[in-house]
């Protein structure tokens, strides 16, 4: 059972070394990894993705439990205890929901038992465009990929390792999903612009000129700092969703929603 990874360092952009001995990452942590556009985010979970060992453009090197895992981890997708949801994630095969996830299902030799329904179900906590299990997955909004996604790995997937990628740019309810994933025991990795997500989770990596800057650890202050954006945010999608539905914003419906 995979219950930590470890990261150790490689080199920037200018070739030099990283400033760290190793970073450690736990079954059960979310850690948000931030830092300018073009700082080297994405590169820095596509190491852990890969499982890297020296051999990408950064050289960094990736321990599964304190040892580098065996070429069958890497390279089989069946294996790979790694699950890699990004904006540009698509879905090419002509299925509807259901049967994607009946064959995710039996790939992975799980019974159905209503883990189907009950995915779909999880899914539509995630987006505001629901999912039906008819539905072409192929037709589906980028919000209802990644949500539908998000889902089948959490619910049917068996990868302990989850890497988001700027999933806040998807559509989907940002919040509802760091509240169901951070009490899967799973290592759930966001790269993210979004400063509730990065306040949300246990721990920041921050990137700079393709390199880890510093790790920070989140303190009562920032916890409270998230709960009032988690209000703006309530507030504002409150809006959003009568923009959705059509209706016009009136003055009683900025009083109610942003009053001082």
């Amino acid at each position: 059972m995979l219950s930590e990874i470890t990261i150790l360092p490689g080199t920037d952009k200018l070739d030099v070394m990283e400033n760290f001995t190793e970073i450690t990452l736990r079954a059960g942590e979310t850690i948000s990894i931030v830092g300018p556009t073009g700082s080297g985010k994405t590169a820095f979970i596509t190491d852990i993705e890969l499982l890297a060992q020296g051999d990408t453009a950064t050289g960094r090197t990736i321990l599964i439990n304190g040892t580098p895992p065996i070429d069958d981890i890497r390279y089989s997708p069946s294996l790979k205890p790694i699950t890699m949801i990004t904006q540009n994630t698509k879905c090419f095969a002509d299925l509807t929901a259901e049967e994607f996830l009946k064959i995710h299902t039996r790939a992975r030799g799980k019974n159905d038992n209503g883990i189907i329904s009950e995915t779909i179900k999880l899914a539509n906590s995630f987006t505001g465009e629901k999912i039906h299990k008819d539905a072409k997955v192929t037709i589906l909004s980028g919000g209802q990929t990644r949500s539908l996604l998000i889902a089948d790995a959490i619910m049917i997937g068996a990868a302990p390792i989850i890497l988001l990628d700027e999933i806040e740019n998807a559509g989907i309810f940002k919040q509802e999903v760091i509240n169901i994933i951070k009490d899967t025991g799973k290592i759930i990795i966001f790269v993210t612009h979004d400063p509730l997500i990065a306040l949300l989770t246990k721990k920041r990596i921050i990137i700079e000129n393709g390199a880890v800057k510093k790790v920070l650890y989140q303190n009562e202050v920032e916890i409270k700092a998230a709960q009032n954006l988690l209000e703006i945010e309530r507030r504002v999608g409150t809006i959003r969703e009568q923009l959705r539905a059509g209706d016009v914003i009136t003055d009683d419906v900025l009083a109610v929603n942003f009053a001082s």
